[in-house]
């Protein structure tokens, strides 16, 4: 989509821990039509905040480690002046921030509130996803779909939603389980929902995720036990 998707104000959110390389090319390829970008520095050493600054994101801290704090920093900064929608994007240039506007193509026609960016169904480059990360998003998805009846091929971190649902869901999660927690949620609280192909490229420096073994086990371990509370809990 060339053109500035009808969906009113999109401000993205990048959580980013050590991506002073990755993350000038990110910002680079961010659409100009988004309003504002805000990089949540999840108690980065070396210059991220810096380099975000200077490419015009705003940046705030967040030193409590995990994905879904630095993500929940960055939500109550948007508080005061939010927009109409949210995009969630890495910052270590795995994903293709110009393809945005596709994400956000089922929102603008007002079939979806939430969508997700599937590395499954999209053009994953080789390499960039690892076997584990396949294999653990496979199982993930077989579960959203056997406990709470909904169709995903991926829990991938770029996604769309807009801000009033968003707010309906009451995200904590503040570690590896927040996008799992939000597809859940969705399901659960009548969110509606879709998928978009998107391209995947091996990013640049090493995950801490699915980059070491101990946080491989920690990202499924985190993701299993919050399919397993929601399932059991009260909507």
């Amino acid at each position: 989509m060339a053109h500035t998707p009808d969906v009113g104000a999109v401000d993205v959110i990048i959580p980013a821990l050590d991506e002073e390389q990755a993350l000038p090319h990110v910002l680079a390829e961010i659409p100009r039509w988004v309003r504002r970008v805000v990089v949540a520095d999840n108690g980065s050493r070396d210059g991220t905040a810096d380099v975000a600054r200077a490419a015009g994101a705003e940046v705030v801290h967040e030193p409590r480690r995990g994905y879904g704090a630095a993500c929940l920093k960055a939500l109550s900064h948007l508080a005061a002046d939010p927009p109409a929608v949210v995009v969630f994007l890495d910052g270590d240039h795995s994903d293709h921030p110009e393809e945005m506007g596709a994400l956000l193509e089922p929102i603008a026609r007002g079939a979806a509130e939430l969508v997700i960016g599937s590395r499954a169904r999209g053009n994953a480059e080789s390499g960039s996803l690892t076997p584990q990360q396949r294999v653990g998003n496979a199982i993930a998805c077989v579960a959203l779909r056997a406990f709470y009846g909904v169709s995903y091929t991926d829990l991938g971190p770029f996604r769309a939603i807009r801000y009033d649902a968003l707010e309906r869901l009451g995200m904590r999660d503040r570690d590896y389980g927040w996008t799992v927690e939000m597809q859940i949620k969705a399901a659960r609280r009548g969110v509606r929902h879709s998928e978009v192909p998107v391209s995947y490229r091996r990013r640049i420096g090493v995950s801490k995720v699915s980059g070491t073994l101990r946080g491989t086990l920690g990202a499924s371990r985190k993701i299993i036990t919050v399919l397993l509370r929601h399932a059991w809990a009260t909507p």
